[in-house]
């Protein structure tokens, strides 16, 4: 038989990589396999690589209004193949990252497609040839795969994914992205920002439709200033490639012409169907079953992140991770609230929101308030010329604590943390925190106090 480890884990992704070095840091013996590059979609076709995009778009954008702060920017144009040699050295250099702190932490990295063949056993299959693996327990991170269109057959070249979107040779002249989701709307960020004529098609009624209605009217509203065009409630028919560029037909019989199309309309775990069906895994659909404890039907087995369907976040494997990996080496670890893992949209502004929303509360009957913090009322954001959105903060009125939070604004990813720590507070053990001014976190502090009828600076109106 081959090599024998206390803990196997299936996919260098986020979340697996957390797992592996969670499990190895708790003295267990650990292998990794990874079919393709350590770092998963995360970071070798996904937030690494789109971040490293919209950096150079929100710069670029910064630039060309540059003049409304005073200074005097006389050319402002993107190199492209710059910006995409960036890009590509990030990556590579997070890959090395990777790949040393697996060494330091004396994990074994298995290249390889990994095959479960009983619950102790493990088929790896490279260009090397075939090994056999034994295993105490498995942790399973094989994340997702992008979801096709069956109308819009994707071919890599006219008609792209995301993958190919953060690769393109050079910037298209006009753009159509199928989908106003998540990936779909921070590429259009990209693009615009780069001289893109983009529209965006989106099947729902608005753009960003797991969010508030008043977050999806905001960044509506702030797409059209970037040229962005959204034609939602509508679906895409067919798209005809004989023409150059392409002619993309809705249900509605209009007709748009682009370079590029663009389809952005989900993703889907992706695990391997051998594995499946040798252990007799559950399954609801396309994802494996868990428990609290993030263990399947089969004693041993765990699995996280994008292959049980549970946030489709880096953050929300890596969470995850941490509670099978204590679960994997001895431990008894559970999942709590999952609302309380942070989501977040690194548009133009920045989407983020943590706990109930405001319609989530309204639906489940739950009395609130409604505290908002404007930007435009900030002394740091004004100074900034970085006015645009606004926080919300809901209050539970029954129990006069904070619920929830959602953020629009370009610094949103980074004050949902900050969030989040407040969430289940009530006044007296909020009124402790004291906000350095002047911060545009002061900005979270008048949401706060407008929640709790203590508002004393907002703008009267959004």
């Amino acid at each position: 038989m081959g090599e024998r480890f206390d803990v196997v884990v299936i996919g260098a992704g986020p979340g697996g990589f957390r797992a592996g070095k969670s499990c190895a840091q708790r003295g267990a013996s650990v292998a990794m396999v990874e079919k393709e590059f350590i770092g998963g979609t995360c970071l070798n076709w996904g937030c690494i690589p789109s971040k490293v995009l919209l950096a150079s778009a929100h710069a670029l954008l910064s630039a060309k209004n540059a003049d409304q702060i005073g200074l005097d920017v006389t050319s402002a144009t993107p190199n492209w193949q710059k910006i995409q040699q960036r890009k590509d050295a990030i990556v590579a250099g997070f890959r090395k990252g990777m790949t040393g702190s697996a060494q330091a932490n004396k994990i074994q990295v298995i290249q390889g497609r990994a095959t479960i063949t009983s619950p102790s056993q493990i088929r790896v299959e490279s260009d090397n040839g075939q090994t056999e693996i034994e295993t105490a327990k498995v942790i399973l991170a094989t994340g997702s795969e992008t979801m096709p269109l069956s109308a819009v057959p994707c071919d890599g070249q006219t008609v792209i994914t995301s993958k190919e979107a953060l690769s393109l040779p050079q910037i298209p002249q006009s753009m159509v992205i199928i989908g106003g989701g998540v990936i779909g709307c921070e590429m259009a960020c990209v693009y615009a920002a780069m001289g893109t004529k983009v529209t965006i098609v989106e099947a729902l009624p608005r753009l960003l439709p797991m969010e508030d209605e008043w977050v999806s009217r905001l960044i509506e509203r702030e797409f059209k200033k970037l040229g962005i065009d959204s034609a939602t409630g509508t679906k895409v028919t067919s798209v005809d490639k004989t023409t150059a560029p392409v002619r993309i037909t809705l249900d509605n019989s209009q007709t748009i012409d682009a370079e590029k199309v663009l389809v952005c309309v989900g993703r889907r775990p992706t695990v391997d169907k051998e594995t499946v069906e040798a252990l007799d895994l559950q399954m609801d659909g396309s994802a494996i079953v868990i428990n609290e404890r993030l263990e399947t039907n089969v004693p041993g087995i765990y699995a996280i992140g994008d292959v049980v369907g549970t946030t489709f976040l880096a953050h929300g494997a890596t969470t995850e991770a941490d509670v099978a990996a204590a679960n994997a080496t001895g431990g008894d670890k559970k999942m709590t609230d999952y609302s309380l893992i942070p989501r977040v949209i690194f548009t133009f502004p920045e989407v983020a929101s943590v706990g109930k929303s405001e319609e989530t509360c309204k639906s489940d009957g739950i009395d609130v308030s409604v505290g908002k913090g404007f930007f435009k009322a900030n002394g740091r954001s004004v100074a900034h010329n970085d006015t645009t959105g606004q926080i919300r903060v809901v209050r539970d009125n029954s129990k006069n604590t904070i619920v929830g939070v959602t953020i629009v604004g370009s610094v949103a990813s980074e004050l949902i943390t900050l969030a989040r720590t407040l969430i289940s507070r009530g006044p007296d053990e909020l009124a402790l925190v004291t906000f350095p001014h002047p911060t545009v976190a002061e900005t979270l502090e008048d949401a706060v106090k407008d929640a709790f009828g203590l508002a004393w600076h907002n703008a009267p109106t959004a």
